[in-house]
């Protein structure tokens, strides 16, 4: 079979282009860069007794705070955060909250068929309760509910879309955001919204505080111990919080359940954030309608503006680090983020003389079912929830309800999904692990450079259901 250089690679701007677009560019995240300091909150220094304890101040740990005392106002919760509030994921991802609680339609029909409509209708429900939480909380997070395009760059892809309901030919995708690389599109209105990460964080903490929770930073857990009585400690390294109930929202740091430790990987992303536009160069590429944009490459890219008119551009490379070790090191990527440069010149080439401020990266939680899952341990004590697996924004709302749910011991609609009930295949240890995914990642470019055509590797990950579709 032919390889073929791909739209990118075909249409790779001169080299001193990328790097002139790169000069200048700071390794910071640009979201956080952009809030200013928020309240901090005291680190846990004295012994104390909760109802609820809540480890991880990201989106699923603030969620789950949030609904725990708008379910019960007198309900006493402690959230305890290793660094500060939305400093990992929850505060350097790209803003796109969507609908599906499944890593989109066709993942969701393949594993769930039988109770797919159920997940889509949950999924739209949450969106919609997440849109009334931001107008009745008054989230300042820059919410647009903006819905997505999706876009085929190969000729192959363009086959892909023409079902879709929203299909766009070549001159209707170009009329919604002008690309020479855009062959066709489809348009998802209402499914998405976008919104400023780290803010949407920092405005759950404060909603969360002026309910009554006691947030702590600075504060990471070393262990769990259930007592004798039933109640479980949560250690510190300066203090212990004995608690009725814990939720684990650590997603991609490493589980303090053991039987966890196994059923994520940590995958890096790169993103770059360009100066504000001009008036004149939004105009060269139109996007008035300001969706999220993903391609529909095996190995993807997302953009989407800001509220300043900035171009986030992200995805392609997804590094899985040697041995499963994270560190700030991995953040620094160049020739990552060289090739992100490079494609994004090559998909607007009218914004040539644009220039990117910002560049970072972050650890993505992967399961082998490209959704997170749930599970109890300690008597029924601790709930759990990880593996978003990049879609973590809008799915960690509903994934709060559902840990609360759990620790209830009371049967609801989404306790009673098989999503929810089942646990995905744990990734294997190392250095299987890395083998496993390395190969993964060269199938995925090798696919994309034989018109999406998958090797017999991908087809046996896809026949034992261990995603990898997306």
């Amino acid at each position: 079979m032919a390889v073929h250089r791909t739209a990118y690679e075909r249409h790779a701007p001169d080299p001193r282009l990328v790097a002139r677009s790169l000069e200048g560019s700071e390794q910071a995240v640009f979201w956080l860069d952009d809030v200013e300091a928020g309240a901090r909150h005291p680190e846990l220094t004295s012994p104390t007794r909760a109802d609820l304890t809540i480890v991880g101040g990201g989106y699923l740990g603030l969620w789950s705070a949030v609904h725990a005392k708008r379910r019960d106002p007198g309900r006493r919760v402690v959230l305890l955060e290793a660094h500060t509030v939305g400093w990992a994921a929850s505060g350097r991802n790209g803003g796109f909250c969507e609908a599906s609680l499944t890593h989109g339609e066709d993942n969701g029909r393949n594993r769930w068929p039988e109770e797919y409509d159920v997940l889509a209708r949950l999924g739209a429900e949450n969106l919609d309760a997440f849109e009334s939480d931001v107008r009745e909380l008054g989230l300042d997070c820059e919410w647009e509910r903006t819905g997505a395009l999706s876009v085929a760059v190969e000729e192959h892809q363009v086959g892909w879309l023409r079902e879709s309901p929203g299909f766009l030919d070549r001159a209707g995708v170009r009329a919604e955001i002008d690309s020479p690389l855009f062959l066709a599109g489809a348009l998802h209105p209402g499914q998405s919204a976008m919104l400023h990460p780290a803010r949407l964080a920092l405005e759950l903490a404060r909603v969360a505080v002026d309910l009554g929770v006691g947030v702590h930073e600075h504060s990471a857990v070393t262990g769990l111990r259930r007592t004798s009585s039933g109640s479980v400690e949560v250690h510190t390294d300066r203090a212990t919080v004995t608690s009725d109930h814990v939720v684990l929202a650590t997603n991609v740091f490493p589980a303090l359940v053991r039987r966890n430790r196994l059923m994520t990987v940590p995958v890096y992303d790169y993103v770059l954030m360009t100066e504000p536009l001009s008036a004149e160069q939004l105009s060269s590429i139109g996007w008035q309608g300001r969706q999220g944009l993903g391609d529909l490459a095996q190995q993807f890219h997302y953009a989407r503006l800001s509220a300043d008119h900035r171009i986030l551009w992200g995805g392609y490379d997804a590094i899985y680090p040697a041995g499963g070790r994270m560190g700030v090191r991995h953040e620094d990527r160049p020739e990552s983020h060289a090739r992100l440069a490079s494609h994004f010149l090559a998909t607007f080439p009218q914004l040539a003389d644009v220039r990117f401020t910002h560049r970072w990266a972050g650890a993505i939680d992967t399961s082998t079912r490209f959704t997170a899952f749930y599970g109890l341990t300690h008597g029924g004590r601790v709930a759990h929830a990880a593996g978003f697996t990049g879609l973590g924004v809008g799915a960690t709302r509903f994934a709060g309800e559902v840990v609360l749910d759990l620790l209830a011991g009371v049967p609801t609609e989404r306790t009673e999904l098989r999503m929810v009930r089942e646990r995905p295949l744990p990734f294997p240890p190392e250095p299987l692990a890395s083998v496993g995914i390395n190969l993964t990642r060269w199938s995925l470019d090798r696919a994309d450079h034989r018109e999406g055509r998958r090797n017999a590797f991908l087809r046996v990950l896809d026949a034992a259901g261990l995603g990898f579709d997306s």
